[in-house]
């Protein structure tokens, strides 16, 4: 028989370990700090800690202050880390702190009117953000199979795209141009005239002073009250451009998950790719294509793919990004993925734009693969119709200049020539005005109706109705530029 005594001892020490024990389950791991060994450029190497990639890690630089960067590789024992912000004042063996943040997102209707950074921080002068609920940033995978069929057309407010390239609402398109042909100006006008609940726009790598006067000038305080605008202008570190992209992603899946129809609206897809190729480069990924290595063409449909319809009927998320096409080389290597991963793709005419026809879409390269499921056969025949006569005219324009073509040869030429000016005519907009879905159809059927041979101009920037022809509040001042 145990003494008594050795019992209550016994049963005191089990009592003591099992506390010790349930204290140190709910501290959690003790945080193993490293010491910072290399910096080359942006990229920083630390020993002595470890940490998942994509996980937050806090350098402690010689004037005390914590600089935030995140783990985006490892080789043995080394972890790569990125800074998000600024760098400056680090010294060889500094401290490097792993944090048990997640990467989430702060999301709800209290980001409506309010204009973020990368990282989440509010830019304009209205005070701290009230949104509590998160969302993560990189994002929730949704069964292809689930996802809602896009069978619902959406006006856009464009005359050209209403009627010859319909956007699907759920749709996924690319607006493909080089530098100042108005691709800036024309995705203004879709946030301003779509039809949607929440619009979330995302300005990524662009130039700092765009997004005060797409703030202002562009969107409006009637626009902004609806709008969430992420922006990492071009200063910004190659991640938080990144994170700039997939925060505004994570916005939007946020409102289609409760139900809303969401536009989102991305400037530029190529310089989230070129953030990507910069920290690939750094951490030592070899190069693949012009420059780019492979973990960009995988990150690209990573991005895309979570815009679309939602599973259940829960929302939808109708995307537009912009691509620069660098050099007008429709080959490049960016602007050749996003083509493959996209819904379709609007091209911006340098040709037209220096002629002064905004928006200067190029009707023969341009394509929305949704036409044949949200529109009707006889809108698909217009189309068509209207694409052959203006090709026509475009793959015989040298003669016609020239005067080498002989009126009567070709009856289709003939005719071409003769509506040539109401073709034009019809592609150009006023960037003040919107002209809906089916106006722009009736105007469409005006057009082909009318074969210019009584020589009359057709107005179809004239409004069909009321609800064709909408007045801006605050017009657009300054020239087009892209």
């Amino acid at each position: 028989m145990p003494h008594p005594l050795i019992e209550k001892a016994t049963w005191g020490w089990m009592t003591s370990l099992a506390r010790i024990g349930s204290e140190s389950r709910r501290l959690g791991s003790p945080v193993v700090e490293g010491v910072l060994t290399r910096m080359v450029g942006l990229t920083l190497e630390a020993v002595g800690c470890q940490a998942a990639t994509g996980a937050r890690c806090d350098v402690v630089n010689s004037s005390g202050d914590r600089i935030e960067t995140e783990v985006v590789g490892f080789s043995g024992d080394s972890l790569y880390l990125m800074p998000t912000g600024e760098v400056r004042g680090l010294v060889p063996n500094a401290r490097v702190i792993p944090m048990q943040q997640g990467s989430d997102v702060l999301a709800g209707p209290e980001l409506l009117g309010r204009v973020i950074d990368g990282r989440g921080r509010p830019l304009d002068d209205k005070g701290p953000l009230r949104a509590h609920q998160k969302y993560p940033l990189q994002g929730k995978e949704i069964n292809p199979l689930n996802r809602t069929p896009i069978h619902e057309e959406l006006d856009v407010g464009v005359r050209a795209i209403n009627a010859l390239f319909p956007i699907g609402r759920g749709q996924r398109m690319g607006l493909f141009a080089g530098s100042g042909v108005g691709k800036s100006i024309l995705l203004g006008m879709m946030t301003r005239y779509t039809e949607a609940d929440i619009v979330v726009v995302g300005l990524i790598g662009e130039r700092g002073r765009e997004v005060k006067e797409f703030v202002q000038e562009i969107l409006g305080q009637q626009g902004l009250r609806k709008a969430v605008v992420v922006a990492a202008p071009a200063d910004s570190s190659p991640l938080m451009r990144i994170h700039g992209a997939m925060q505004a992603t994570s916005i939007a899946e946020y409102f289609r998950d409760q139900g809303k129809n969401v536009l989102l609206l991305m400037d530029s897809l190529t310089r989230f790719a070129q953030a990507q190729r910069e920290i690939a480069l750094a951490i030592g990924e070899p190069p693949a294509t012009k420059g780019y290595p492979p973990s960009v063409f995988a990150r690209l449909p990573q991005l895309v793919e979570r815009a679309g319809n939602g599973a259940d009927n829960a929302g939808s998320i109708t995307a537009f990004y912009t691509v620069l096409v660098e050099g007008d080389d429709h080959a490049d290597p960016i602007a050749d993925a996003a083509r493959a991963i996209l819904d379709g793709h609007i091209v911006l005419s340098r040709q037209l734009a220096e002629t002064g026809i905004y928006p200067a879409i190029d009707i023969e390269s341009s394509i929305s693969r949704l036409t044949p499921q949200i529109t009707t056969p006889e809108h698909m025949g217009m189309t068509q119709n209207f694409k052959h006569i203006y090709s026509l005219y475009q793959q015989n324009r040298d003669l016609i200049s020239v005067g080498a073509y002989q009126q009567g040869s070709d009856p289709a030429i003939d005719r071409a020539i003769r509506m040539h000016p109401q073709l034009i005519e019809f592609i150009t907009q006023n960037m003040n005005h919107s002209v809906s879905f089916d106006s722009s159809r009736t105007q469409l059927a005006e057009v082909l109706t009318n074969t210019g041979d009584d020589e009359r101009p057709v107005a179809v920037d004239a409004p069909v109705d009321q609800a064709a022809d909408v007045q801006v509040d605050q017009p657009l001042s300054g020239e087009l530029v892209g």
